[in-house]
């Protein structure tokens, strides 16, 4: 009898054995480190909003702290003293930090393409770039890639940003919005959501006009970035996250309306109704690996051609691009 026992136990013990293994083999989570991720208030954490609300629901498969900022310089202080492991931010700011920290940066996924848009008031004259020439066009971001890129499509149309258009730079997209409504007739060019708050008519996507060059470059404003110590001292975990990260975007993207309504939870600039209509104007995107390799490299080199300090001076590395094939 006791050798029967013995055996049963025995036996007990390797089924128990079995289920361990089996569960292992499916993935059962191994790191359990919170994630401190960091995002500005704008269409770049719009894709995360549907993560946030998980997380707060106890739902999400990681443990996350989140951080929404208003600028970037809140924000990278946090990243480079180890305060924040993942943030999203403007596309040449990644390469600009990756310089700055000598390699010490890796860009997971693209997070958001173009947001700008050329809108206008009063008669619509406007439906292509070669219609902008001798227009005054009301902007933000003199000096800064919203300015390289509105050159860059341009020349592009052949129109010369220096001869053809003049541009009246403000320093804020609600002054421009201000300047728009005192006018009778006129041509701005604004990001979302500030377009759609507006109520002007939408003209020109500089995102698409990108992506009508057909020279395999696209447009992209946000990327979300790791510190480089910790993908590599956490490499499930960031797996797991871009699995997270992905799914949230593809929700936000399928219940605009829905996803509309929590913005304003996580990104309080962001009224709701204004939430609703921008979503599908804001162009967010998950594209990682190869695929967002190849569309950041190209539009840093855009970027690069026309003002190398507004990627740090050279273009980052092959180690700069997190999961690609080479």
């Amino acid at each position: 009898m006791r050798s029967v026992k013995k055996g049963i136990c025995l036996l007990l013990c390797a089924v128990l054995l079995s289920v361990c293994l089996v569960a292992c083999d499916f993935g059962a989570p191994t790191d359990t480190s919170t994630i401190r991720v960091g995002g500005l208030k704008g269409p770049t954490t719009i894709g995360m909003v549907k993560l946030m609300q998980d997380n707060d629901a106890g739902l999400a498969r990681n443990s996350y702290e989140f951080s929404v900022k208003a600028s970037a310089d809140e924000l990278t202080p946090l990243l480079l003293q180890g305060k924040i492991d993942i943030i999203s931010v403007p596309a040449n700011l990644a390469a600009v930090l990756y310089a700055r920290t000598e390699g010490q940066i890796r860009v997971l996924a693209i997070n958001t393409l173009g947001v700008q848009y050329i809108v206008e008031k009063g008669e619509e004259t406007v439906h292509s770039f070669a219609d902008l020439r001798g227009k005054t066009i009301y902007a933000t971001g003199q000096g800064t890639v919203n300015e390289y890129n509105m050159r860059y499509l341009l020349l592009q149309n052949g129109v010369d940003p220096d001869t053809d258009v003049t541009f009246v730079w403000k320093s804020e997209p609600t002054e421009v919005v201000a300047t728009m409504k005192s006018l009778d007739a006129g041509v701005a060019m604004l990001p979302q959501p500030a377009v759609t708050a507006s109520g002007l008519r939408i003209a020109l996507s500089l995102d698409e006009a990108w992506n009508e060059l057909g020279n395999g470059s696209h447009l992209v404003t946000g990327v979300t970035i790791a510190r480089a110590a910790f993908v590599e001292e956490h490499p499930t975990l960031v797996t797991s996250f871009l699995e997270e990260y992905k799914a949230s975007i593809e929700y936000v993207n399928a219940h605009p309306d829905e996803m509309g309504e929590v913005v304003p939870t996580y990104i309080d600039t962001i009224k709701a109704p204004v939430a609703k209509v921008a979503i599908p104007y804001c162009n967010i995107r998950y594209i990682a690996g190869d695929d967002m390799k190849q569309a950041l490299e190209s539009y840093l080199s855009v970027l690069y051609a026309q003002n190398p300090v507004a990627v740090g001076g050279s273009l980052p590395g092959a180690d700069f691009y997190y999961g690609t094939s080479n």
